[in-house]
Parts: C-alpha cells; sequence; structure tokens
C-alpha cells in the first residue's frame, strides 16, 4: 500500500500556543477519513512547558568538563552542550551521570554507541535545544521529552477523529513517542514510512506529516 506525505507547514510554535489549536488551525481543513496524523514531538512538548530556560540553568564544573568527551553526531551537539550536560544532571544526578559517562567511554571502547543515554535515563537522550543555528529562540531554551504520549495522542483521536502519531525523527534514528490505540499495530510501517525525517520544526516550519493513502 503506497502512502503520501503531506507536510504541513506552521508558525513557529511556542509555549503559549494550545496543540488542539494547532490541530484545528492546520491539520483539519486539510485532512481527510483514514488520514495519520504524525506530529513532531518537539511542539508537542513545547505546548506541553517542557522547556527549560538557559538563564534558569545554574551551569556547574561538571557539566562544563563531562560534556567535552561527548561525542559530535550528524544531528548535533547532544550532551556536548555543556548546557544540555547540567540539565541532563539535573534530571538524573550527579552519581548517575557519571557513572553513565564511564559506561559511555566503554561504549566507545567496544564500539556500542549511545551507552551513556541508555544508563543516564531519564530522557536525556530527547533533550533538545540550547543551539539557535536555525531559530535564535532555540539558543536560549532546551526542550525536554513530551509526556504521556499515548494519552495525548489518544485524546486528540477522540477529539478530531483521526490517528495520531508522536515521533521523534532525526539523523540517528526514528522513535515512536506516542500513539493513537487505534494504531498500534502499525509502528513498524509508520517508522518506514518516516524514513528521511520529513517533519522539521527547522526554517521550513513543517513539524507535521499528514500519511494519507
Amino acid at each position: 500500500m503506497l502512502y503520501q506525505k503531506i507536510l504541513i507547514k506552521t508558525h513557529f510554535i511556542t509555549v503559549s500556543d494550545k496543540l488542539e489549536d494547532i490541530v484545528s488551525k492546520y491539520v483539519m481543513p486539510v485532512s481527510r477519513e483514514r488520514d495519520i496524523v504524525v506530529l513532531c514531538e518537539k511542539i508537542v512538548s513545547i505546548t506541553q512547558g517542557r522547556v527549560v530556560f538557559k538563564k534558569d540553568v545554574k551551569l556547574g564544573w561538571w557539566a562544563k568538563n563531562l560534556s567535552k568527551f561527548a561525542k559530535k553526531t550528524p544531528a548535533g551537539f547532544s550532551v556536548g552542550n555543556p548546557y544540555k550536560m547540567q540539565v541532563a544532571i539535573n534530571l538524573a544526578g550527579l552519581p548517575r551521570i557519571l557513572f553513565a559517562s564511564f559506561m559511555g567511554g566503554i561504549g566507545k571502547l567496544i564500539r556500542y554507541p549511545g551507552l551513556f543515554y541508555i544508563v543516564a535515563g531519564h530522557g536525556i537522550s530527547r533533550i533538545d535545544g540550547f543551539y539557535g543555528e536555525t531559530f535564535p529562540q532555540y539558543s536560549s531554551m532546551g526542550i525536554l521529552g513530551c509526556e504521556k504520549g499515548d494519552e495525548v495522542c489518544e485524546n486528540l483521536k477522540n477529539r478530531f477523529g483521526f490517528s495520531f502519531v508522536i515521533a521523534d525523527v532525526n539523523d540517528l534514528g526514528r522513535n515512536i513517542l506516542g500513539m493513537s490505540y487505534d494504531i498500534k499495530d502499525k509502528e513498524k510501517f509508520i517508522l518506514e514510512e518516516l524514513k528521511g525525517n520529513p517533519a522539521t520544526q527547522s526554517d521550513q516550519k513543517t513539524p507535521i506529516v499528514i500519511l494519507r493513502e
């Protein structure tokens, strides 16, 4: 079965926006029966207020120095950004981050990438922001992972009648963070359709994708 990917352009989403209003304004005018609406995790997190501002992050010695050892990836500096590392420490605690850093070093030796994030947990791999190359707003704020993804999708389905997905797609991989219950058996298919990272809250401002037969 072939699916068309329809990119939905929006305004720049901020913490003052509501997800339901975004769907009403941008999705409903173009949606059709049996569409699957894929939301970029970043806009869900922002509308949930899952934002940390740089001015509120007290950068410590450990964050400054541990971040120097983090690997730069095609998707950015991850916890190689000292502010992201400080937020990671705030979320997981310094002892856990120190242990995760130690295990991450071992992972590099045995060529097992991502061990730091596995050990650190607390959604640290999903910290975004503190990077303003595309939008200057992102240089002053960090964005945490969204919460209760399945519940968000199910509530949107009940209100608007379409299937919803929350996805985090970047150069390193594709992850689904929430789905309405009617399409739980389509996760593999949806991940396949999201190859190439079609949704973005970058300068294109297309953080929503409709999958249509």
